[in-house]
């Protein structure tokens, strides 16, 4: 939580956090590379662009990994709380959302890497929340909420009967 001091509050807000396609692929808990989008089918076909311009990327890399120099940066401000737009459903399951052109998603496993950057809270108020649908959302509460993770933005309504569409 905030530590209120003399001189205020500093926060880190991180907008379009994006963990999925080639992110997950590289993480030690890589999941389904299929995608659904009309070009490219396969994360892996992401991760051989970002290979082709960089260099080799090992794998699996640490959790850390995807915060690069961020994470230095993090540390010497020391912000007194962490907020991130996480556009990724946190699932191994789920299935597509119909209609949908892209469709991000981070395995589980790997969902620690936000705990390397000190991520307090993910708001998931975005167009990706239900990309592997009610599943997939449920999915992503309960492994943040695991995780310790605050969530702002999303949740279930379902044992009141709200849940609607998002189309």
């Amino acid at each position: 939580m905030a530590k209120p001091t003399s001189e205020g509050v500093t926060l880190f807000l991180c907008g379009d956090l994006m963990l999925g396609r080639g992110i997950d692929q590289v993480l030690p808990s890589p999941g389904d590379p299929q995608l659904y989008e009309p070009y490219v089918h396969s994360a892996l076909g992401y991760l051989a662009l970002a290979e082709r311009v960089n260099g080799p990327i090992p794998r699996p890399v640490d959790l850390a990994y995807v915060w690069g120099d961020a994470l230095e940066e993090l540390a010497r401000r020391s912000p007194s709380l962490r907020i991130v737009n996480l556009e990724t459903a946190v699932t191994a399951g789920g299935e597509p959302w119909p209609g949908k052109g892209i469709h991000y998603r981070l395995h589980p496993g790997n969902a620690p890497c936000l705990k390397a950057a000190r991520v307090d809270c993910c708001v998931l108020a975005n167009n990706h929340v239900l990309d592997w649908g009610y599943k997939g959302l449920d999915d992503t509460l309960a492994t943040l909420r695991a995780l310790g993770i605050a969530t702002a933005g999303a949740g279930t309504a379902a044992a009141s009967g709200q849940r609607k569409s998002a189309r």
